[in-house]
């Protein structure tokens, strides 16, 4: 399918042929009839696109401080690697349409194939073919209601939910302050409720369009007229509410605002513009200035748009989707009339040269719409490829028994024959898989990346493009049923790593998981009944930090020990922000859970053992403290820390035991103290937390068919640990781990 597409770093924009995107549970695929092209927000990211590092930089203040933080937390290589990935990578445009629901997720019972429905959200209504649309963005369409003008939905809820922040009320007067396209659909939308309306804009030809629209007068920002116009109308107290629907640098609409605003008026910000408020006007007035974020209560937040969770209407009663449907309604019944505000209707195959001549200035226009050719609809409703649930509740117990390795078959496998590459398919292509994994794999020598399958088209595109992969899909049977795939790489979500290793054991293939193996115990049985049902056991877990060579030298400096050891492992961690999806606990488990496995792995490589118990307590605070028990007396203590502030390393370590001590310092330096001491060299560039050394060695068991890099038995009793902290947390109580070495 065809998709427009921005490189942010270039700024080129591409109709790109990208995979069909899979339909997942919990939504709709649809097949899209028109998309609107927003004047406004989306100029603006094709204008920042456009800008050297530096303007970009001083256009997103905001990124460029997370930036600082990365780099003080990961270091410059690592940061630079995400930076760039980020900015070189085709990104989506578009965030309001309206289609045909050609397939239908498990769960959706509110439409049906074939049915038309309007579609909201800048990762799920996009200028694509195609999109797969969460339950809570999507609304059907009224009866009577034209595709061209349902594809206004998303554009027409922004305006509706910055009417009703300001809260209107018959007979009152509003001044609204741009009259691009939000600001048409807000005189619209205030007329509809008995307001008077007063617009103002540079543009002559925009506020002829108010006026025929419903406002009462319209004109310059300078004019005179506009202050009369006020004036008479409210018998020279001023406007009841004003509407800020400009964009750009100026602080001229904020001065207007306070100008022309009665005594106690509410000023309701919904563009993007200059909001340098005059102090003194401003509070002698006492205005009321309020912000509209964007589609309406449920935006931004997860468990609204993408899990379904759909808030009660006894405590909210307008949220996005009721927002969304709401406009259509007003639309089909004629109290909104968007036909006059539509400029052009493109064919989505001169998308390109449409966004030029924006952007150029050649387009003069209100509102653009794409014209998609029409096909027809699909087979019957699917039902989607289901994702695993999370982090199962469970009651407190003082045992839990790590599962045994019971393999149908040996831990080696047929060598590759000579000159043969290996031949790669990764599933997932997010963040971690393009910083760290990925730049160490792409063209090197003997290795083929062969398939890459994703549940975004545009991620799976752009990993093609950027590592050279033979071939990009959604289709995750197409990739698992390939012969010529040695191996295949799980690096999607936590709650998905248990089923899909699973399901890629049971086809044979040689696997590589990020961390978590699994989220709760019945996952990691699944995983482990599946060794047993095909006697593959060729499985590597992404704990890299034990590959590290700061890790490895240190270890070998150390030398063999005779008594037990104290390790100690401090994780400065640090908050997360407000909507990461590791926050997603009763979908992705804990956040110890998804990343705790690597300090646990470390400890066990350097103690040479497996842990035999789990204590684990929380804080106030969040702060994590895991205390593991070794054979022979040896223990650990891993602190698991939130509150720890931004400058301080990561990731400490001190290990002590027959008058020695090993300290890692966050992976750029290490020493060891005894009879004679040894101190690493600090590394130059960056914390080489053993990604490339791990995957050379999991390459190499693949090519010759040897050992695995880590013994299951070992990724087992690691995985098995992590999932203890939970149980001890319940409980109260140190976790005896049956059956561990």
């Amino acid at each position: 399918m065809k998709q427009v597409v921005q490189n942010y770093k270039s700024g080129e924009l591409a109709l790109l042929d990208v995979p069909v995107p899979g339909c997942k549970p919990g939504g709709v695929l649809v097949r899209s009839a028109y998309s609107l092209i927003s004047t406004g927000t989306e100029l603006m990211k094709v204008s920042e696109a456009g800008m050297s590092m530096l303007g970009k930089a001083r256009s997103r203040p905001d990124q460029v401080a997370k930036v600082v933080q990365s780099v003080a937390t990961n270091g410059v290589g690592a940061t630079y690697r995400k930076v760039m990935g980020k900015l070189d990578s085709w990104t989506p445009l578009g965030y309001s349409l309206c289609g045909v629901v050609e397939q239908v997720g498990a769960g959706i019972d509110d439409v049906a194939v074939g049915d038309l429905v309007a579609c909201a959200g800048n990762e799920h209504a996009l200028h694509a073919e195609l999109n797969w649309v969460p339950r809570n963005l999507y609304t059907p369409v009224p009866d009577g209601l034209e595709p061209r003008h349902a594809a206004f939905g998303t554009v027409g809820s922004i305006a509706l939910q910055g009417v009703r922040r300001g809260e209107p009320q018959l007979g009152e007067v509003a001044l609204v302050i741009g009259l691009g396209l939000i600001g048409q659909l807000v005189v619209q939308l205030l007329t509809a409720s008995g307001v008077r309306v007063v617009g103002v804009d540079p543009d002559p030809v925009r506020c002829e369009l108010a006026v025929r629209l419903g406002a009462v007068t319209c004109g310059d920002p300078a004019s005179a007229a506009v202050t009369s116009s006020v004036a008479e109308l409210t018998g020279g107290h001023g406007v009841d509410q004003v509407y800020l629907a400009a964009g750009g640098s100026s602080n001229e609409p904020v001065e207007l605002a306070v100008r022309l605003s009665r005594d106690r008026g509410r000023v309701v910000d919904i563009g993007k513009c200059r909001l340098d408020l005059p102090w003194n006007a401003y509070y002698m007035k006492e205005l009321d200035v309020r912000f509209s974020r964007s589609y309406g209560p449920g935006r931004y937040d997860p468990e609204y748009e993408l899990e379904g969770r759909d808030y009660p209407i006894g405590y909210v009663r307008w949220t996005e989707r009721r927002n969304l449907a709401c406009f259509l309604d007003l639309a089909a019944r004629g109290r909104v009339d968007v036909e006059p505000l539509v400029s052009r209707i493109a064919d989505f195959d001169d998308a390109v040269e449409t966004y030029r001549s924006l952007k150029d200035g050649e387009l003069k226009a209100v509102a653009v719409l794409f014209r998609y050719p029409e096909q027809k609809a699909g087979p019957g409703a699917g039902d989607g490829a289901g994702q695993q649930t999370g982090e199962d509740a469970a009651a407190a117990a003082p045992e839990l028994t790590v599962p045994a390795v019971r393999r149908g078959g040996g831990s080696t496998a047929p060598a590759r024959p000579a000159g043969a590459p290996v031949r790669l398919a990764f599933i997932g292509a997010g963040n971690y898989a393009t910083s760290m994994l990925l730049p160490h794999l792409a063209r090197r020598d003997g290795v083929e990346l062969a398939r890459v399958v994703t549940t975004t088209a545009l991620s799976a595109a752009n990993a093609q493009r950027k590592f050279g992969f033979r071939d990009a899909t959604t289709d995750l049977d197409a990739v698992l049923g390939d012969p010529s795939v040695d191996a295949v790489f799980v690096v999607t979500r936590h709650s998905s790593h248990a089923e899909l290793t699973r399901r890629a054991l049971l086809a044979g293939k040689t696997v590589f998981v990020e961390k978590p193996l699994a989220l709760t115990e019945d996952e990691l049985a699944g995983v482990l009944a599946a060794v047993e049902e095909s006697g593959n056991d060729r499985l590597q877990v992404g704990f890299n930090r034990r590959f590290a060579p700061l890790v490895q030298e240190a270890g070998k400096q150390f030398g063999p020990r005779t008594g037990p050891a104290n390790l100690r492992y401090l994780v400065n961690a640090g908050r997360l922000e407000q909507g990461s999806w590791y926050l997603r606990q009763d979908s992705e488990g804990s956040r110890f859970a998804g990343e705790g496995g690597h300090f646990i792995d470390t400890a066990s490589r350097l103690l040479g053992a497996d842990p035999v118990s789990v204590y684990a307590f929380a804080a106030p605070n969040e702060d994590l403290q895991v205390v593991l028990r070794y054979p022979g007396g040896s223990t650990a203590t891993i602190s698991y820390v939130t509150s720890g502030p931004a400058g301080f390393p990561k990731e400490t370590l001190d290990l002590v035991a027959d008058g020695r001590a090993l300290r890692l310092d966050d992976f750029v330096r290490a020493s060891v103290y005894g009879r004679k001491r040894w101190v690493s060299s600090r590394l130059p560039k960056a914390r080489d937390k053993g990604q490339r050394a791990e995957l050379d060695a999991f390459l190499a068991a693949v090519r010759t068919g040897g050992p695995m890099p880590i013994p299951l038995e070992s990724l087992v009793a690691t995985t098995a640990a992590t999932l203890a902290v939970r149980v001890s947390l319940a409980g109260g109580a140190p976790v005896t781990l049956a059956g561990a070495r």
